[in-house]
């Protein structure tokens, strides 16, 4: 790991305000999801990766009203839908 020098401390809720310069790097926006995660004594913060809101598949993905469905999920709904796909 990468040390940055930045010391912050928790507010009384458990909060902490990550650094602007970290988050224009990481490109964290407000209100962007992270993923956290443990590895022994580490506590590891990540923005979220778009997925799949059916199955979690991070590939071929398309955005239908806010939300990522992948191609194939978005043609087995259509088929069950009752609509013929053709290619």
């Amino acid at each position: 790991m990468k040390p940055t020098g930045v010391i912050r401390r928790l507010d009384e809720l458990g909060r902490i305000t990550l650094p602007i310069e970290l988050r224009r790097s990481f490109q964290i926006e407000e209100k962007d999801p992270l993923e956290i995660f443990v590895d022994q004594d580490c506590i590891i913060l990540r923005k979220c990766q778009d997925a799949d809101i059916f199955t979690g598949s991070k590939e071929d993905l398309i955005d239908f009203e806010g939300k990522k469905v992948s191609r194939a999920n978005a043609r087995r709904l259509a088929e069950l839908a009752g609509f013929t796909i053709m290619d």
